[in-house]
């Protein structure tokens, strides 16, 4: 872990108007300029208050926000650091400005999961083809648990891409699907369709082959986008 003095990073002082935000803007581009990494120490909270040129009680409230997105993490006595790896929140908020529009966020989990498949057909583990298998046989052997499982089968396949970069979009995104869903009282799985659709996708992981994951995948999340919207569109139009 790094860190920097102050000779290292020069940055604007900020304008007294919404101090708070321009404080973790500022912040967050000493990550997008690589200034700073995943991990790295921030100055301390004196240094921060005169590169900023703002009061420490306006400090700590932009630094409250980053905590709570998951972006900076204060340890006591040690000071506060860059996280590893950046929460889930800040997505989770620009996700939340799409509740409601069952397309937006359809199309949204497709491109997310039809990249996702590709690369976890080229990483995934042999625990992690088990557990999709365990998965799947759940989803077949009882209804009441198919939801669940279904769940997992797609969450282990997300993760099993091990891409950093993308982790906490997944879970946010899986969420909000399902309480959108949940306000089509009328939606109905085509069980026998889907497992099915399930089992080609795990074929192609199987198989290490990108290409037929890509395609499997698609298949099954087109039918369900078809099948979801069709479905609204009836209960609207009722």
């Amino acid at each position: 872990m790094e860190e920097v003095t102050l000779k290292e990073i020069s940055l604007k002082s900020i304008k007294r108007e919404t101090l708070s935000q321009q404080v973790i803007d500022q912040i967050i581009e000493l990550l997008l300029d690589g200034k700073l990494k995943p991990g790295d120490k921030l100055p301390t909270e004196a240094e921060l208050t005169e590169w900023f040129s703002v009061s420490r009680p306006v400090l700590r409230e932009a630094l409250s926000s980053l905590e709570t997105m998951g972006i900076i993490n204060r340890k006591t006595r040690e000071g506060t650091f860059f996280c590893n790896k950046i929460g889930s929140e800040p997505f989770s908020i620009m996700l939340a400005i799409s509740t409601g529009n069952m397309q937006s966020i359809i199309e949204g989990r497709m491109a997310l999961e039809l990249g996702l498949v590709t690369m976890a057909a080229l990483k995934i583990t042999e625990d992690q083809l088990t557990a999709l298998e365990d998965a799947l046989q759940r989803m077949a052997e009882s209804p009441e648990a198919y939801h669940s499982a279904d769940r997992e089968f797609h969450k282990t396949i997300a993760y099993s891409a091990n891409n950093p970069a993308l982790d906490g979009l997944i879970e946010p995104l899986l969420q909000l699907f399902d309480r959108t869903l949940k306000q089509i009282p009328s939606f109905q799985r085509n069980h026998e369709l889907t497992i099915q659709q399930h089992h080609e996708i795990l074929k192609a992981l199987k198989n290490r082959d990108p290409i037929a994951a890509y395609r499997s995948m698609y298949e099954h999340l087109n039918f369900v986008r078809v099948k979801v919207l069709n479905e609204l569109l009836e209960q609207q139009a009722n």
